[in-house]
């Protein structure tokens, strides 16, 4: 039983704190929170973020930290992310309106 419980809580995941996300997505927000903004190389929309789901955010970011997504921009910016920051982002998008700021 008290196995169970230890890989319980070690498998718990830090809750985000939508409020903190707020400034740390500010450098975000400079092409995620830009209504109709292209990225100009490579050439594609960029996502909003806004009401996107927590746990899609900090996968993402996860996979442009370790190199498993690989646009550059993304990379360097994921680079020096800690978990609970991503997991703080993740929170503030989610809580804000769908391609919203």
């Amino acid at each position: 039983m008290c196995v169970a419980t230890l890989l319980a809580c070690g498998s718990a995941r830090a809750e985000g704190n939508a409020e903190a996300g707020k400034t740390k997505a500010s450098s975000c927000l400079g092409c995620h929170g830009i209504p109709g903004y292209d990225n100009v190389y490579p050439s594609f929309k960029v996502p909003k973020l806004g009401g996107q789901h927590s746990a899609y955010i900090v996968a993402a970011l996860n996979a442009y930290k370790t190199g498993q997504r690989g646009h550059k921009t993304m990379v360097a910016q994921a680079s020096s992310l800690s978990d609970q920051d991503m997991q703080d982002i993740a929170a503030y998008f989610a809580s804000i309106a769908s391609g919203g700021k």
